[in-house]
């Protein structure tokens, strides 16, 4: 086979897969709209700030079509969580051929753990963080004020905050993978800390609401997730270490011994 053709090859694996990932979301995002609907999952994501507010505050929308394009988005977002593994796993499939044998021994356990950090990420910004930062400004806030949020910004804040707080949860696996594949020693990465620390707390400044709360709130689970990928990295480098030992300590077979008599006879 020519290397156009294999090229071409690729990219209709591509195309495909591609197809089965989109296909996937617009099944769960049919299912979901036709039962609960987009409305009862619109007031679940609205519940934190609906809580934190008077009894009898409602939200408004500016927009003509703003009440159905809103919750039919926010529909959308779940839909693709709850297709994220399927989503990950036919990007997996794609490149796996490609990948050496200890390639893929690393990278399946990081895309299943990405996945996983992913979601805990937004589920510790929902159940925990939204309702915490809500009730501060809203405290905060001086009781002249009449609120009534709008529900596309609130939208808007709301994939900032799950981006944020997903991605900020990948960071024990962005340390571990620079440690196993020798990018950075795990001797560095320990010397960064003072850096690390305040690379987060700018990181939360720039992506959080003018807050000292909320910034707090990312700053710090970064900087414990910055340690525990250290920990692991440690981990994993000692079990590689015990592994290689042991690989040392085995006796040689007797086609191993017959080739290096072989060799010393020359």
């Amino acid at each position: 086979m020519s290397s156009q053709d294999t090229f071409i090859s690729h990219l209709v694996e591509l195309r495909d897969r591609l197809l089965r990932a989109l296909l996937a979301v617009l099944i769960v995002f049919v299912a979901l709209f036709i039962w609960p609907g987009s409305g009862p999952i619109y007031d679940v994501l609205a519940a934190p700030l609906m809580h934190a507010l008077p009894q009898g505050t409602t939200m408004i929308a500016t927009g003509v079509v703003t009440p159905f394009l809103v919750p039919v988005k926010v529909t959308a977002l779940v839909g693709f969580l709850i297709v994220l593994p399927y989503v990950l796993y036919q990007a997996w499939a794609f490149v796996a051929p490609g990948l050496y044998e200890h390639e893929k021994k690393l990278a399946l356990p990081t895309v299943v753990a990405s996945t996983l950090l992913f979601l805990l990420g937004v589920a510790f910004c929902y159940f925990f963080v939204f309702g915490k930062v809500f009730t501060f400004i809203h405290n905060f806030a001086p009781k002249s004020i009449t609120v009534a949020p709008d529900i596309e910004a609130y939208f808007s804040f709301v994939i900032t905050m799950f981006l944020a707080f997903g991605i900020a949860f990948e960071i024990p696996i962005v340390v571990v993978v620079l440690a196993r594949l020798g990018l950075v020693s795990i001797e560095k990465l320990r010397a960064a800390r003072p850096y690390v620390v305040v690379g987060t707390f700018v990181v939360a400044a720039v992506v959080t609401p003018p807050d000292v709360l909320s910034q707090f709130m990312l700053a710090v689970p970064m900087c414990l997730l910055y340690e525990i990928g250290l920990f692991f990295a440690r981990l994993a480098e000692r079990k590689k270490a015990e592994a290689e030992a042991a690989d040392d300590d085995q006796p040689m077979t007797d086609e191993e011994m017959e080739s290096e008599l072989d060799r010393a006879d020359r």
